[in-house]
C-alpha cells in the first residue's frame, strides 16, 4: 500500500521523537524492526511491561483485565476492571508512573451479579465506583473515603436497560452518568441516586457497512474535560467477534449538554489486519501522565490467545492544534517511550502462594460464590483449607487466579479427607473447563466441562499435581514424593477454544483449585511459573 504524504510525515516525526526519547515515541521505526521485542520478567517469571531502558511493551497489565477505568488522583493512579463472576471483585490497582502497577484491594465483596464495565471516579474528596451488572441487569454505586476502603454496601440505582456508566461533571457542576447507546441520566449531588429520566443525547459515529464487526453496540462512554471542550470517547463494533470489530471513536462539545461533534479521524483506534499483535481494541479512557504527556488505556485480545481474555493496553496520545487528539502507538507491537517522572514500583504480584496469609481478592477469587462462600476457606500452618462444595468444578465455586502469560505451569500438594475429591483446573466457567482431580481411589479427569474418566491410582489421599499450559497444549503430572519425581498423566488436552467467541461470557481461562464431595481439602506449597 502506498503511504500518503501525511502518513510519511507522521512516520518521520515518530522516528525523530523516538531518537529524542520523547514520551510515547515508538522505540524504532518500522524499517528498523528486525526481531520481535521480548518482555522483561517479574514475579514468578511473569512478563511485565517496563523494559527497564526507558521504554515499555504492551500489555500494560497482562491477562484478563478488560474495560479499564483509570483515575488520576494527584501523583497516584488507580485502575480497576470488569471482574464478572469473580469475587471478591473490582480489584483496584495502584501506580505512580503509569507503567508499573500492583493490586491493593478488592472493593466489592458481596455478590451482586456479573460485574461489567465499571467507572472509578473521585468527587469532592470521596471515591465512587459505578457498577453495571448482569443477572440482575442494573447499575450500582459504592463509595469510600479512602481508596483502600472500607467501601460501602452497594446501592441499586435502578437502571435496568443500560450498561457501562461513565461519570461526568458539567460546566454547571451538575453530575451525570453517560450510558450505553448514547444516553445519560442526571445524578443527585451526592452521586448516590439518580434524578429524572434517562435521556438520549448522542448519536455515535457509524462505520462503513462493509467492515467486519460484531455489531454497532455503542458502549463504554468516557467523558473528560480539557480546555474549552468536553470529550466523549465511546466503543462501537462489539467487544469480541471479528478481531476488526471493536474500535474507539470520539466526539466533543463545549457543553456537557451537547451538541456533540464527531472526531474527523474516527475511528481513532481499530484493528485492521489479522496480522496485528492486538485484536478487538477498544473501550478507551484518556489520562494525563506524570510529566504532562497524555495516554489512553483500553483493552484488546492478544493475537492467537483469546483464552487470556481482554488485556489492558496503553497507547500514547498527541493533541493537535485544532483541539482534537490522536493515538500514536500504532498497532502496539513495538516498545514505546515511557512517560517521565513518577515513581516506579515492582509490577504485579506473585501468583505462587505459601498460604501464610489468605490473599482473597488481590490474588484468589471465587467463581460465582454463594453468600456463605467466604466461610469455606481459611489458612492455617501454611496450608489453605477449602471445604468441599458440590460434586465437580462446575458446582464447587473453585478458587481462581489470573495468569497473563501464554505459557505457564502451576503445581500444588493436595490432601483430601476420605470422601473428598479435589484437584487443579483450567477454568473458563461452570460449563467449560478442564483439569485433574482425585479421590482416595481414582483420578477424576475433566475436559470440555464434563467428566471424562476415572482411572484408578494407588496414591491414597495425598498427591502433588502439576498442570502445564504451554500455548494451549495442556499436560498433567503427578508426584507422590513432594515433587522429587513426576509421572505424566495419560491424558493431554488442547484448549485454544476455551474462550468467549465459543462460549460467551467475556471471561478467560484461569488456573485454580477445587474441592468437592465432602470434608475439607488441604492445599500446600502452591507454585506458579510463567514459561
Amino acid at each position: 500500500m502506498k503511504l500518503s504524504r501525511r502518513d510519511s510525515l507522521l512516520a518521520g516525526w515518530a522516528g525523530m521523537a523516538a531518537m529524542s526519547g520523547a514520551p510515547g515515541a515508538l522505540a524504532q521505526t518500522a524499517g528498523e524492526q528486525t526481531t520481535a521485542p521480548t518482555h522483561r520478567r517479574g514475579h514468578d517469571n511473569q512478563r511485565v511491561a517496563d523494559l527497564g531502558n526507558g521504554t515499555f511493551l504492551n500489555p500494560l497489565i497482562a491477562g484478563d483485565h478488560p474495560d479499564p477505568t483509570i483515575l488520576k488522583d494527584g501523583r497516584d493512579y488507580y485502575m480497576t476492571f470488569s471482574t464478572f463472576d469473580s469475587y471478591p471483585g473490582l480489584v483496584i490497582w495502584h501506580s505512580q508512573d503509569l507503567i508499573n502497577w500492583r493490586p491493593i484491594t478488592a472493593a466489592l465483596t458481596r455478590n451482586i451479579g456479573a460485574v461489567w464495565a465499571p467507572e472509578l471516579t473521585k468527587h469532592k474528596g470521596r471515591y465512587y465506583l459505578y457498577i453495571p451488572t448482569k443477572n440482575p441487569t442494573t447499575n450500582w454505586v459504592i463509595h469510600a473515603d479512602r481508596i483502600e476502603g472500607p467501601w460501602s454496601d452497594p446501592i441499586d440505582l435502578g437502571l435496568r436497560s443500560h450498561i457501562d456508566p461513565g461519570h461526568a461533571v458539567g460546566e454547571d457542576s451538575s453530575r451525570w452518568l453517560f450510558l450505553s447507546g448514547g444516553d445519560r441520566i442526571r445524578l443527585a449531588a451526592d452521586g448516590l441516586s439518580t434524578v429524572g429520566p434517562v435521556e438520549h443525547v448522542y448519536d455515535p459515529w457509524r462505520y462503513p457497512d462493509v467492515w467486519a464487526v460484531e455489531g454497532f453496540s455503542p458502549e463504554g462512554p468516557k467523558v473528560m474535560r480539557r480546555g474549552d471542550y468536553f470529550y466523549l470517547i465511546t466503543a462501537v463494533g462489539g467487544t469480541a467477534g471479528p478481531p476488526t470489530g471493536h474500535m474507539v471513536i470520539a466526539a466533543r462539545s463545549k457543553s456537557i449538554h451537547g451538541p456533540w461533534e464527531h472526531h474527523p479521524g474516527n475511528p481513532i483506534v481499530r484493528t485492521t489486519s489479522l496480522d496485528e499483535q492486538w485484536w478487538s481494541r477498544g473501550h478507551a479512557t484518556l489520562v494525563e501522565g506524570p510529566d504532562g504527556s497524555w495516554w489512553s488505556v483500553y483493552h484488546g485480545f492478544e493475537n492467537g490467545f483469546w483464552t487470556l481474555g481482554r488485556q489492558t493496553l496503553l497507547d500514547p496520545v498527541e493533541w493537535t492544534d485544532d483541539g482534537w487528539f490522536r493515538m500514536t502507538g500504532g498497532d502496539l507491537s513495538r516498545p514505546i517511550a515511557k512517560p517521565r517522572g513518577g515513581k516506579a514500583q515492582p509490577h504485579g504480584a506473585p501468583l505462587s502462594d505459601d498460604f501464610s496469609t489468605l490473599a482473597l481478592g488481590t490474588k484468589w477469587n471465587f467463581f460465582r460464590p454463594a453468600p456463605d462462600e467466604r466461610s469455606r476457606v481459611k489458612v492455617a500452618n501454611n496450608a489453605l483449607h477449602l471445604a468441599a462444595r458440590g460434586k465437580a468444578p462446575s458446582d464447587s465455586s473453585p478458587l481462581l487466579l489470573i495468569a497473563g502469560d501464554p505459557a505457564y505451569q502451576f503445581e500444588c500438594t493436595i490432601e483430601i479427607e476420605p470422601d473428598g475429591v479435589a484437584g487443579l483446573v483450567l477454568f473458563y466457567d461452570d460449563k467449560l473447563y478442564c483439569g485433574l482431580g482425585f479421590d482416595r481411589q481414582r483420578f477424576v479427569t475433566h475436559q470440555y466441562g464434563i467428566e471424562r474418566g476415572r482411572p484408578a491410582h494407588g496414591h491414597g489421599q495425598k498427591v502433588r499435581m502439576r498442570v502445564t499450559n504451554n500455548r494451549h497444549i495442556v499436560a498433567f503430572h503427578t508426584s507422590t514424593d513432594d515433587g522429587a519425581t513426576w509421572k505424566r498423566f495419560d491424558r493431554g488436552m488442547e484448549v485454544s477454544g476455551y474462550h468467549h467467541n465459543v462460549r460467551g461470557g467475556f471471561l478467560m481461562l484461569r488456573p485454580g483449585l477445587y474441592s468437592a464431595g465432602s470434608g475439607t481439602a488441604r492445599f500446600t506449597d502452591f507454585r506458579f511459573r510463567a514459561l
